[in-house]
């Protein structure tokens, strides 16, 4: 007996060899049919025998292609039309496009192996690809994924690549960037010139970035002469897959030097690239969950234990001991390493708070200063990623590798859009039970970075064919994320408080949707009594929460040039112990003068310029200040970051930070989200006798590694119990981790220990970041939950 079926398969299943799976599975089957792919995914007729039909639909989400990710199948039941043959038919799009779009992807293992083979006609071409590896997110321009809506549009197939792609049995078929040398992209070297000085420099620059296709040096071997100077000292802009990196000898001192000057980036970290994991484990200790996440098919930078003899310059990250490492994500990566035979730094192609570059010609005018050669190809970036960035457990950053795959959002029925935060800024669009949560972006207040942020959302709004209707933004007014908000014609806005969407975004992220005690630290977020929070206990769910307790309050002297100067957190945190006028610790000496000093506490003693605020980094920074460690910071989260290195790793004592309920009405209570009732009195860390016993610690000289270690003990304990007093007040068992403090792996595991060995279960963000780099996902359980009610 025969019968007809139409499947309805939704998931990643475009440009992941969906479809010849398909067809080679209805053959083995024997039987006939269709398969094609529409706006939706992926639709398929199958007839034959009852039992044929019934293994094939049972096989088909079960041994689907590796970079497929089936989310359902549904089926309805047709009449026969006595078809016996099957066939994969032209992709049709009738309505709004609504197929995922896969991440980029490695090399597979076969394609590795053609690049290597000299016998074989891509012996050594960059851009060798495969339906299961290759560029996907940053070349496709639109849904259905066809070549036609990539940037290989212009590249036409020469004839043995034709029959590749045509043939439903060949692993190329429909591989939408199948190229090869006689017709694909191809690499050229080309020469900047930035040693050169004067006018006439930056003219001949200017016309290289006219002319790249004319301006070619190696025009056999490009990625060939990029290593050769490398390994001379070069520092080589490098053209991936998501947009430009830097690239000198990780081993060259003079080279990595350079490279910090023109980049103008004096201490932040450098990630660094090995050609395998051998040579990646001769740089740092990996444990075997790192050992997948390198090999992984997202490819991201994982930060690890620096090995003592890596063979790295001292420049490559000063003062640290972790490296950021990752694996080539692309074939001209490959080539690359394995020519010049040594690591490299590979950072993102960008000067100081810029986005990564990634059209040519503007790489080649804004990295001119930076770059002695530039390594590029003709295939155009449609998107720009930046590379992803794990540590442990967490994940820091969240773009290439990654994006765009769609993350489980149950209640998000209504189209909508969340709007992130300023920093570490993504975005977030969502309908139909499924977010898509944006690239990584960077600090909105950099103008190239704003201009990035509006054209990412557009392009995801076209990409996922989403029109929101519900707009989720920052409580904070002055934020460009809000500001862009509320410049959005014909929709309903939601204003939702910064750690609430933290809190949110992990609780979504694990499918809950509370209550739960939340520890929230971060830098800042505007609260609801409208001060400065940071180090926040929360209590409630995604639909609402109440402020249930936070780190003592203390003045913020400057506002964000308190961020800039974590001495003047040390000021404020010194005036809080009672002294009007703090004197200057002796660590502090050389780095600010006694007027300043006394400038700073006179802000803090009338409050003027100086916002109350509870932020936990801010107590970082004070901590950090007072050790002499980091008295002025060139990055976000410096002082933070250089305070949990310094921690003497067997040191196991912890000061005192006492944990009570506020008695003060100024204190009390403060709802977080619309519904919130509880009139209870916050729990508060007082902090003041924490910062009064490393004043006095230091004092006896003991030493900044110790008291390092001692201060997170102290926050880390007056967490746990603080977070079992709220959790016992409500009758709950979950606590969640979140905010840019908790990528402190210190904190993070020490507060977790503690948590666990009180019976209490613990959450912390796995598919997000921590950072604010999770906020827009937060902002959009929320924003679903409330258009839910």
């Amino acid at each position: 007996m025969a019968t007809r079926v139409r499947a309805r398969v939704q998931g990643t299943v475009q440009g992941v060899g969906f479809r010849p799976y398909v067809y080679r599975l209805a053959r083995a089957e024997r039987l006939g049919g269709w398969v094609r792919n529409d706006e939706r995914g992926v639709v398929l007729e199958v007839e034959g025998a009852v039992d044929a039909v019934e293994r094939f639909l049972a096989r088909l989400p079960r041994e689907a292609p590796p970079l497929a990710a089936v989310e359902r199948v549904r089926r309805r039941a047709l009449a026969c039309v006595g078809e016996s043959e099957f066939a994969i038919v032209e992709s049709r799009g009738r309505g709004p496009a609504a197929a995922p779009v896969a991440p980029d992807t490695p090399p597979c293992a076969a394609c590795l192996d053609e690049l290597q083979d000299p016998a074989d006609r891509r012996f050594r071409y960059p851009f060798v690809n495969c339906t299961d590896c290759g560029p996907r997110f940053t070349i496709v321009s639109g849904v259905p994924y066809d070549r036609t809506r990539t940037t290989m549009a212009s590249f036409e197939m020469c004839a043995a690549c034709r029959a590749e792609y045509d043939d439903p049995l060949d692993r190329r078929f429909h591989a939408e960037p199948n190229a090869c040398p006689d017709c694909g992209p191809r690499a050229r070297l080309v020469d900047a010139g930035v040693r050169d000085a004067g006018t006439e420099a930056r003219d001949a620059r200017a016309a290289a970035a006219a002319s790249l296709v004319d301006a070619e040096l190696a025009p056999r071997d490009a990625v060939a002469a990029a290593a050769a100077a490398l390994l001379d000292g070069a520092i080589v802009a490098v053209k991936g897959v998501g947009g430009y990196h830097l690239a000198c000898r990780a081993d060259d001192e003079a080279a990595v030097a350079a490279l910090r000057a023109r980049k103008h980036r004096e201490d932040k970290p450098f990630a660094l690239m090995a050609a395998d994991l051998d040579a990646a484990g001769a740089l740092v200790e990996l444990t075997a969950a790192e050992e997948r996440l390198m090999t992984g098919r997202e490819r991201p930078i994982v930060i690890a234990t620096r090995r003592p003899a890596a063979a790295v310059a001292a420049a490559v990250a000063p003062g640290r001991p972790d490296l950021g490492v990752m694996l080539p994500s692309t074939p001209l990566h490959h080539l690359l390493l394995a020519d010049a035979g040594v690591p490299l730094v590979m950072t993102s192609g960008n000067v100081s708070d810029e986005p990564i570059a990634f059209d040519d010609a503007d790489a080649l005018e804004r990295l001119s200063g930076v770059a002695d050669r530039f390594l590029v190809h003709d295939r155009p970036i449609e998107t720009r990623a930046d590379d992803s960035v794990v540590r442990g457990p967490l994940l820091l950053r969240r773009s290439r590798g990654l994006v765009p795959a769609a993350i489980e959002l149950p209640a998000a029925q209504r189209p909508l859009l969340s709007c992130g935060a300023e920093l570490k800024s993504t975005f977030c669009l969502a309908k139909g039970g499924r977010a898509w949560v944006g690239h990584h972006i960077g600090d909105l207040k950099n103008w190239e970075t704003l201009r990035s942020y509006h054209a990412g959302i557009a392009h995801f709004e076209r990409l996922f064919a989403i029109a929101p209707e519900l707009v989720a933004h920052d409580l904070h007014p002055d934020y460009l994320s809000t500001a862009y908000a509320l410049e959005r014609d014909g929709v309903e806005r939601l204003a939702v408080q910064h750690h609430h969407a933290h809190l949110a975004a992990c609780l979504a992220e694990h499918g809950e949707a509370g209550p739960a005690v939340g520890a929230i630290y971060d830098g800042a977020g505007l609260g609801s009594d409208e001060t400065v929070w940071g180090g926040e206990l929360l209590v409630g769910a995604v639909a609402g929460c109440e402020r249930a307790g936070h780190i003592w309050p203390v003045r913020l002297p400057g506002g964000d040039a308190a961020v800039r100067e974590p001495w003047r957190m040390a000021c404020a945190w010194l005036h809080a112990l009672g002294d009007a006028d703090p004197a200057m610790p002796p660590a502090l000496a050389d780095a600010v003068t006694r007027e300043r000093w006394e400038a700073v506490a006179a802000l803090v003693r009338s409050g003027t310029a100086a916002p109350v605020t509870t932020s936990a980094g801010r107590l970082f920074d004070a901590v950090a200040a007072l050790c002499g460690i980091r008295s002025v910071v060139n990055y976000e989260g410096q002082a933070a970051a250089e305070l949990e290195a310094t921690c003497d790793p067997h040191e196991r004592g912890a000061y005192p930070m006492p944990v009570a309920a506020a008695a003060a009405p100024a204190a009390r209570a403060a709802p977080v989200a619309s519904g919130a009732t509880d009139a209870t009195p916050p729990f508060v860390l007082d902090a003041r006798a924490t910062i009064a016993a490393v004043v006095d610690d230091l004092g006896r000289g003991v030493a900044p590694a110790v008291v390092a270690a001692r201060f997170h003990g102290a926050l880390a304990h007056a967490t746990a119990h603080a977070c079992e007093l709220v959790a016992s007040r409500h009758g709950l068992d979950a606590v969640v981790l979140s905010g840019g403090a908790f990528q402190n792996r210190v904190l993070l595991e020490g507060t977790s220990e503690l948590l666990a060995g009180r019976g209490l279960r613990v959450l912390f963000p796995r598919r997000l970041p921590p950072n604010d780099g999770g906020i827009a996902f937060g902002q959009a359980a929320i924003a679903a939950s409330a258009a839910r009610s």
